[in-house]
């Protein structure tokens, strides 16, 4: 039966790989656009997440925003069999202009390791490709739901000599080799992560779980950091590379100042582009000790 499954789904991203790009975001849009008005659950985590993070906002820019997201969310879930099936040099076609290279360039030159910080921002599977294709790439990755999956995920995303690493013991100190070495680690800065060694720090005002990983990995191999996205462009046209210097304190040895750093230099790559995050993850979930979960029934009035 599980066999069964993974066929499905891998016969599935291939059938979704032969549209085109506008195409995929096209038929993205539609579903996103149905999954917001019968108010499903990634809506309500949306609207959720966005009363929380920009009060700022009227009601009616909020409620666009959250239809926006929805939408862009769907986009890159159809986006990302084309960033898997398709020929390398079709996928880094899409990319039109990039922000900020010569940032990386220079943080290289220093011969010390570079780690890019990829929030769940635009594609970001097609930022981890770009980058790829230019320099010796490691990257963290959590085993999917469907362990047959694994291998295929592995395959498509090494695709281009990027070794992928699991987030557990052994491949943090794979990747800690690496940044030694000279090479780019890249990591989703902006999950909600497991274990007690995180810490409590501010993301758009409210203290959440966060993560201690980029801190730590600066710390014990002196690599630079720096924050990244893939920006789509309207019309189908492809997407727009940006890279940033983060907000300093990233390597600080006070957790709290360091994932409070951490968390800013997030909020600030998503201040730009608002619509293309991903507002539909539950972020927020893990608080500080007796503060409730804001995603829970009656929290939020």
């Amino acid at each position: 039966m599980k066999k069964i499954k993974y066929y499905t789904v891998a016969s599935l991203l291939r059938v979704v790989s032969w549209l085109s790009l506008s195409a995929a975001q096209r038929i993205g849009g539609l579903v996103g656009s149905i999954l917001w008005r019968l108010s499903t659950k990634t809506r309500q985590v949306t609207d959720i997440n966005l009363a929380i993070c920009l009060p700022e906002l009227t009601a009616g820019e909020r409620e666009q925003l959250s239809k926006d997201s929805v939408k862009h969310t769907t986009m890159t879930a159809l986006e990302i069999p084309l960033m898997w099936e398709w020929p390398i040099d079709k996928c880094l076609s899409l990319v039109r202009e990039t922000v900020g290279l010569e940032l990386v360039d220079e943080a290289l030159a220093s011969g010390k390791g570079l780690i890019l910080l990829a929030p769940h921002l635009g594609n970001w599977e097609l930022a981890g490709l770009y980058f790829s294709s230019l320099y010796k790439m490691t990257a963290l990755y959590s085993p999917p739901n469907m362990a047959e999956f694994e291998e295929y995920m592995i395959k498509v995303r090494s695709r281009l000599g990027s070794e992928l690493v699991r987030g557990d013991r052994r491949g943090l100190l794979r990747m800690m080799t690496i940044l030694k070495e000279g090479g780019v680690a890249g990591i989703l800065p902006d999950q909600s992560p497991r274990g007690k060694t995180n810490a409590y720090a501010p993301f758009f005002g409210m203290d959440v779980k966060t993560m201690t990983l980029v801190a730590k990995l600066m710390q014990k191999t002196g690599a630079n950091a720096l924050v990244t996205y893939a920006e789509r462009l309207a019309g189908g046209q492809g997407f727009r590379i940006v890279i940033e210097k983060p907000v300093p304190g990233l390597a600080d040895e006070d957790p709290v100042v360091a994932a409070t750093a951490l968390n800013q230099s997030v909020e600030n790559m998503v201040r730009q582009v608002p619509c293309q995050y991903q507002w539909e993850y539950k972020r927020m979930r893990h608080r500080p000790p007796g503060l409730p979960d804001p995603y829970k029934s009656g929290v939020l009035t």
